[in-house]
């Protein structure tokens, strides 16, 4: 993904800011470049997710077929599926000769790494020291905290991928003002990197069943036991808005200080009514931010 562009003239207001800073996370599957092609602007940046049964591979194959139909592209880079440096070396060769700028690297949630690399800080040291040539590298973020990592060694963790990432794209959280807080703190420890929130958009609990039998049965366990909450959320009427919670990022970000510079949609490829929502809230803004 690449950074924004700057508006000319009257600064946008935070919930405007946060719209036209928009990105999608897609999965690797059968119809996902069909429907991308058909539903998603190529000025929308996305970024590819990697499933323990398709592999880095399947990533990489549809990452590049959509940078090459004009799409800013990040493919996730997750550490515990490589397998050694000459995978690593290999892996950004391919990206470098394809022409990527950005990458998304995460630890994974393989239970056993392949190799050597258990997270996410160990891939980025490998891959800073092969001169990578990406121009912008995510790293996750837990405003929330994680169920199985303590809090101290997460901090620790982002403190140590700070100076090899450009920017932040958080996990799930559905509290705006948690998310704005521990922005704050992130900056507070010297951590100045634009965050990007992580929301999931306007999709159904069935489709979330469609997409957890998709992604192999151990992987569907833990996509199952990691969004609880969200299943919940779709289960009860009126239970999740997302135009309500970007709003409540937009109004409660300022407050705190916090680096908030866009919003990271997990899609769970319901595309077509994710794109159409976007452009509802387009439509919504007044008009000096629309464009």
């Amino acid at each position: 993904m690449t950074s924004q562009q700057e508006v000319p003239g009257a600064r946008r207001s935070g919930f405007a800011e946060l719209v036209h800073a928009m990105s999608y996370e897609v999965m690797p599957f059968k119809n996902t470049e069909r429907d991308v092609l058909e539903y998603v602007p190529t000025s929308v940046p996305l970024t590819v997710t990697v499933t323990e049964a398709k592999g880095i591979g399947a990533t990489l194959d549809l990452a590049e077929r959509l940078l090459g139909h004009g799409y800013r592209v990040a493919p996730h880079l997750p550490a515990r599926q490589f397998t050694d440096d000459a995978h690593v070396a290999d892996v950004v060769a391919r990206l470098r000769e394809s022409g990527f700028r950005s990458v998304f690297v995460v630890g994974g949630d393989a239970p056993k790494p392949a190799g050597r690399f258990t997270d996410a800080y160990s891939l980025l040291q490998a891959m800073d020291e092969l001169g990578h040539p990406f121009e912008e590298v995510g790293v996750g973020g837990y405003p929330e905290g994680h169920a199985k990592i303590p809090q101290e060694a997460l901090d620790l963790a982002l403190k140590q991928k700070a100076p090899l990432a450009t920017r932040i794209l958080t996990q799930i959280c559905f509290d705006a003002g948690t998310t704005a807080n521990w922005a704050a703190g992130l900056a507070k420890d010297g951590i100045g990197l634009p965050i990007y929130v992580g929301m999931p958009g306007p999709v159904n609990r069935q489709k979330l069943v469609r997409i957890s039998a998709g992604i192999g049965l151990g992987q569907s366990a833990r996509f199952l036991q990691k969004q609880q909450s969200l299943f919940w959320r779709f289960l009860l009427p009126g239970g999740y808005n997302p135009t309500k919670l970007a709003k409540r990022l937009a109004a409660a970000a300022p407050k705190v200080d916090a680096n908030i510079r866009g919003l990271h949609i997990f899609t769970f490829n319901e595309l077509r009514g994710t794109e159409q929502w976007r452009q509802r809230l387009l439509a919504s803004l007044p008009e000096k931010d629309r464009s």
